[in-house]
């Protein structure tokens, strides 16, 4: 689904669904507290939010994988596998779709393997058993089933916690206050316009998402994108040069048909320009279609990187 619009302000729709939002965070606590987490015998980095809709921890948990294997560790990543058929699986790039792991994984797998499995247990079981020294919970904050050795919270800081009400009432997974007492740190992405920073004793730690372009482009462009906030992508564009004549939004994690890419590439060939999308959107996209689109890749660019890596080495060193 997209991002409402109301989850941004308390408005009078808002506040009629609070007390769903009221029973949702109470289940989350609940679940949460009861739990019983398995340990694994090595090291756990959970990559989590406290908002639903894109934070950019898909870029961070590639960066901090990243990092760890520059420092000769062997990172795995485990996700949910959010729309894919398969469940308990090691991912094989060259072998899975989409339809069967997920987009999310596949785009994690370019960097490191990927086990997916809803029960994170018995995902971290699996990459034990494959090699793994080290994992990454791309999203999980809220998964009872995996203790985390350390969880970074991702903010977009411009969008903060939003309206600071629970689902559906607004953004919120669970309390703010409750969830980051679970946390060790906070990754702020972009400028920390709702000062969350001061809201916290937890370590700050402060990037940006930017597009991994080589060179500055003047080209026309029809761009899509099926993520929690597109306009952040389509942002990105802009700020590389690009002059993004259209503009389509699909739902975040959406499986596209042949019919709406062939409309696509329709509407460019109209508008005789090139076709960009996200990284996310592109692992889906068909073979024989793949040379209609363009994708524009991005990574975080730590404000110290130095810091983010002692941080690392602080909790590999137990």
């Amino acid at each position: 689904m997209k991002t409402p619009s109301f989850w941004k302000q308390k408005t009078f729709f808002s506040t009629l669904l609070m007390p769903l939002g009221w029973l949702y965070g109470g289940i989350t606590a609940l679940r949460i507290r009861f739990s019983k987490p398995y340990h694994a015998a090595c090291p756990v980095f959970c990559v989590g939010n406290l908002t639903a809709g894109g934070t950019g921890k898909t870029p961070v948990s590639i960066a901090l994988a990243k990092i760890l294997k520059s420092m000769g560790k062997h990172p795995f990543f485990i996700s949910r596998g959010y729309g894919g058929k398969l469940t308990g699986v090691l991912v094989e790039p060259e072998k899975h779709t989409p339809f069967e792991v997920g987009d999310e994984p596949l785009l994690l797998a370019q960097t490191a393997p990927v086990v997916i499995n809803p029960n994170r247990a018995e995902a971290a079981k699996l990459a034990l058993q494959n090699g793994a020294d080290c994992l990454i919970m791309d999203d999980g904050f809220q998964n009872p089933t995996l203790y985390k050795d350390f969880s970074f919270l991702v903010f977009d800081g411009a969008y903060g916690i939003g309206n600071g009400r629970a689902l559906p009432a607004g953004p919120l997974r669970e309390s703010f206050n409750r969830g980051q007492k679970r946390a060790q740190a906070f990754i702020i992405l972009g400028p920390d316009l709702q000062n969350l920073a001061q809201r916290t004793s937890l370590p700050v730690l402060k990037g940006e998402i930017v597009p991994d372009l080589q060179q500055k482009a003047t080209k026309s462009v029809l761009a899509f994108a099926g993520i929690g906030h597109p306009e952040k992508f389509y942002r990105s564009l802009e700020e590389c040069g690009f002059q993004v004549l259209q503009k389509y939004d699909f739902p975040d994690h959406h499986f596209y048909t042949a019919s709406e890419l062939n409309a696509l590439i329709m509407e460019a060939q109209n508008l005789k320009c090139e076709i960009f999308t996200t990284s996310k959107d592109y692992v889906k996209i068909p073979q024989n279609l793949k040379s209609y689109f363009k994708v524009l890749d991005i990574k975080v660019r730590w404000e110290n990187e130095n810091a983010v890596r002692q941080m690392l080495e602080n909790i590999l060193k137990g």
